[in-house]
């Protein structure tokens, strides 16, 4: 299974993309894909659905939505799989998990990035920072869960990842600003800025724009090419 979230939610089983058929079971795929191999519990599923479903009604909402989503695993799973809906998406004591079977998932590679950055970045190696932050941030196509009206839980959760985002993005700037690369920098996040169509995210874009102002106000203290450094000596 390859699962998606940052951006607008998207998980394959098998190669095929699982469409869930309801509002009520899409929220529980997006919640579920935003904690793989991690149970989430009954509690907090029940009151994600509390958007789409009066409070009363969300347990048997919830069975529902995990009962179509497991029609639409089965479909993409086919005859003779060694994994079966009810493994792919399982019932846990106090809740639900679903299973990637080791397969890709966009958090935890944004994760490896960002820790091989920061790592870099802690030993002085800002060429490999730069790189490894770069991909992390490449992995985003919009704001984390994107369309998808969360709940309290998924709010938080995507507002983590969120600020993960930002993060990571004030590393690599500081990163390629230690490289020297001034006006390499402005292009890129000038691209950063429109890349792919991506849905505007107000915190993302105010922080590319923060970060723009902060290069040329350093662009425009240095000295010019050819001229001396104020204070140099000359022979």
């Amino acid at each position: 299974m390859d699962i998606e979230v940052l951006g607008a939610p998207r998980v394959t089983e098998n190669g095929v993309p699982i469409t869930a058929p309801t509002p009520e079971s899409r929220h529980v795929l997006a919640a579920l894909a935003a904690c793989p191999d991690r149970l989430v519990p009954v509690r907090v599923l029940a009151d994600e659905l509390a958007r789409h479903t009066p409070p009363e009604h969300t347990r048997a909402a919830l069975h529902t939505a995990v009962r179509r989503l497991r029609e639409r695993f089965g479909e993409a799973l086919g005859a003779g799989s060694v994994r079966t809906p009810e493994t792919v998406l399982s019932a846990r004591p106090g809740g639900y998990l679903l299973d990637t079977g080791g397969g890709r998932c966009d958090v935890r590679e944004f994760e490896r990035e960002a820790g091989a950055g920061y790592r870099a970045m802690g030993r002085g190696d800002f060429q490999q920072a730069a790189l490894r932050l770069r991909r992390a941030l490449d992995l985003w196509t919009g704001p984390a869960l994107d369309g998808i009206d969360a709940g309290t839980w998924l709010r938080g959760r995507t507002a983590t990842l969120d600020a993960d985002r930002l993060s990571v993005l004030g590393q690599w700037v500081e990163a390629e600003l230690a490289l020297g690369h001034h006006r390499e920098l402005l292009l890129e996040l000038a691209g950063l800025r429109g890349a792919g169509g991506q849905r505007p995210d107000g915190a993302y874009l105010a922080a590319l724009r923060r970060a723009e102002a902060r290069v040329e106000t350093l662009r425009a203290s240095l000295p010019a090419p050819g001229l001396p450094l104020a204070g140099a000596v000359r022979r």
